[in-house]
């Protein structure tokens, strides 16, 4: 994955992230984008209606880059990854 410098991540929009408040999780290409999904359950301190909007634009970049999403919303998502390591 292409590392992002201090310096570019502080000049992105905040529209270019999954978490725009915290900045957190970019969506600039396809990898940042399967980055975002495979760390959304990560991400901590935020609420749920973040994590709805956080997945709308998941959802938007993902479209964008063609990365396929294999779940509906985030709560399967984690539900998912809860299942996988249980």
């Amino acid at each position: 994955m292409s590392k992002l410098s201090s310096r570019e991540r502080n000049t992105m929009p905040g529209r270019q992230f999954a978490f725009p408040a915290q900045r957190k999780e970019p969506l600039e290409n396809a990898r940042h984008v399967r980055n975002a999904i495979a760390r959304f359950a990560q991400v901590q301190g935020v609420t749920d209606v973040q994590r709805d909007e956080a997945w709308q634009r998941i959802e938007a970049a993902a479209s964008l880059y063609s990365v396929a999403l294999h779940e509906a919303n985030w709560r399967e998502l984690i539900a998912r990854r809860n299942f996988s390591h249980s």
